[in-house]
């Protein structure tokens, strides 16, 4: 089985500006998560897509391997599909380009649930983590999942699912961590899509996948990823490096 990581690294942010292209000691980063992406040696190829020369020329001159997108997307997972269109790979692992400390655990994880998938029933797995905190909870910045019996997702939201009408019956929230692994035609098949109602009004792109009758299966991590979105997070990640 053929595994391969793909950055997605677009040069516009809403909040932070070219915030990839940002020095964190010494290193872009993008360079630093490319590098990192490398390092933990679960991927035969890994690969930056972008819709900038200056992120593309950063990883080049470095050694690195980046894809130029041909065209505007409207999600990472239509970025990463044409990007993977000719590449031989059977699983494709999205890696978030302004998440330079990587969890390689969870993304080992990841994997597996298609290396123990013998049947490819499985599309895509993505990861998940508890939350009890009633801030947490109800913040629609924090998307939420729940989870049938064997860990496939039912349902994604940004309202608090499930709604606790009744109280101590054992109920666990989980938040969507938005890191995935896909089957490449299941990548194929999304950007071959129309958007539905459901993605159209959550704002959430898996759940096209949902919609379309493809099988999401959730692994719980309790890592919580350091994304840098401000420069306050900039700060924040220089100092652990």
């Amino acid at each position: 089985m053929r595994v391969i990581a793909v950055i997605p690294a677009r040069y516009a942010s809403t909040r932070f500006p070219a915030k990839l292209m940002q020095d964190l000691n010494g290193k872009t980063v993008i360079l630093r998560t490319y590098e990192a992406a490398k390092q933990i040696n679960l991927f035969d190829d890994v690969f930056v897509v972008t819709d900038s020369h200056l992120i593309f020329d950063e990883i080049v001159s470095h050694g690195g391997q980046a894809i130029m997108s041909i065209k505007a997307h409207e999600s990472g997972s239509d970025r990463i599909a044409e990007a993977v269109q000719s590449v031989e790979v059977d699983v494709v692992v999205n890696v978030q380009g302004d998440e330079p400390f990587i969890d390689a655990e969870s993304l080992k994880k990841l994997i597996d649930v298609f290396k123990e998938d013998a049947a490819k029933t499985i599309d895509l797995a993505s990861l998940m983590r508890e939350i009890s905190d009633e801030t947490d909870i109800n913040n629609p910045n924090n998307v939420k999942v729940v989870v049938d019996q064997n860990q496939f997702a039912l349902y994604f939201s940004r309202s608090v699912i499930p709604y606790a009408r009744e109280k101590n019956v054992g109920v666990r929230y989980f938040q969507h961590i938005g890191i995935y692994a896909f089957r490449k035609q299941a990548l194929l098949d999304f950007s071959n899509l129309p958007m539905k109602s459901l993605e159209a009004s959550e704002k959430l792109e898996q759940l096209r996948y949902l919609e379309y009758g493809k099988r999401i299966k959730m692994v719980e991590t309790h890592h919580v990823g350091i994304g840098i979105d401000t420069p306050e997070d900039l700060e924040k990640a220089r100092k652990m490096i």
